[in-house]
């Protein structure tokens, strides 16, 4: 008598829920557990504070013995980053259970406060894994939403107490594209670099931010017997609009911020709802000039953003390099 397929993959999935728990539930319970270690290591340095060097003493110390009957997991370094973890979320209830120990490793990692609530809070919302929120953090994505916002503003939108209410909210400049594994020395096609998007769609969407769903691909719209292609169609369900990209795998000239207007204007007139905002428009290009950017489109733009990519993770102090170019240009202006 044969059985049921059906009843094979049902208990198939109760077995690997129970196991997802499982996992879970222990790393719930390892994660206390480095918490009452590294509360119980601070209140006791607390105690001999008067005595110099006796943090260093007792942390080794107890490294000593603690290794020989559990293993390299209470190691110096170790017990210091447990002491560490405690130090940061001092609060029982900040520890959130749905957050693993490698997400907290990461986090501890960040000594600025904002920052580290502004990726506790996208982790919340958002659900990333530690690899994603890995990810997030090398591609220095607070300080990429800081060049076009302020820190309030940001993590108001992080934490959800405010919904994002213009493009400068979400959409970031540089853009870091690292994940599509292109060389920045190689030739390579405009469709190159869209079809690289397309396979990895996952990564461009946790790249793009909240609220992101994929439309189309080479979208063709029909204007008076001429036939065009839009690169990349999405839709954005909170600023609740359509948003669409051209890729340039050059310098952005005037001609394409014209094309992409067009573009943007046949959406607003024949695509967009009555209920919906106006559509975006974002050119991802290799190279911009900032001026011809803002002396092409008019005094008042909010749908036409040019957003430079890169292929390769920035490092922090080309972040900073950037986030001064920004402050001299609002100083200037």
């Amino acid at each position: 008598m044969d059985i049921r397929i059906e009843l094979i993959d049902e208990i198939t999935q109760i077995i690997a829920r129970a196991r997802e728990n499982a996992i879970r539930s222990v790393d719930t319970a390892r994660v206390l557990m480095y918490w009452n270690i590294g509360k119980k290591i601070f209140e006791e340095e607390l105690q001999g504070k008067e005595r110099a060097g006796y943090g260093e003493y007792l942390i080794k110390s107890l490294a000593e013995n603690l290794q020989i009957q559990f293993g390299s997991g209470f190691s110096y370094r170790e017990l210091n980053r447990y002491k560490q973890f405690y130090k940061m979320f001092p609060i029982r209830d900040a520890v959130r259970p749905q957050f693993s120990w490698t997400h907290f490793r990461i986090l501890i990692r960040i000594e600025n406060e904002n920052k580290r609530d502004f990726y506790i809070a996208e982790t919340e919302k958002n659900n990333w894994t530690a690899r994603q929120l890995e990810r997030q953090v090398n591609s220095q994505l607070f300080e990429r939403l800081l060049m076009s916002n302020d820190v309030k503003s940001v993590l108001a939108v992080a934490r959800e107490e405010k919904l994002p209410s213009d493009t400068k909210d979400i959409i970031k400049d540089p853009m870091v594209l690292e994940f599509l594994g292109l060389k920045r020395e190689a030739s390579y096609y405009e469709k190159d670099l869209e079809g690289a998007i397309i396979s990895h769609l996952q990564d461009f969407l946790l790249e793009l931010g909240n609220g992101f769903s994929f439309i189309a691909r080479q979208k063709r719209i029909h204007i008076d017997g001429d036939d065009f292609f839009i690169d990349l169609v999405f839709y954005n369900r909170l600023l609740q609009c359509f948003v669409i990209f051209e890729i340039i795998i050059r310098k952005l000239t005037h001609e394409d911020i014209g094309q992409l207007q067009m573009y943007v204007n046949y959406y607003d007139r024949f695509e967009k709802q009555d209920f919906e905002n106006k559509t975006i428009g974002i050119l991802l290009c290799a190279d911009k000039n900032d001026a011809v950017v803002k002396f092409t489109l008019p005094e008042n733009n909010k749908t036409i953003i040019a957003s430079k990519y890169q292929l390769y993770l920035p490092t922090e102090q080309q972040l900073i390099d950037e986030v001064r170019k920004e402050i001299e240009k609002l100083d200037a202006e």
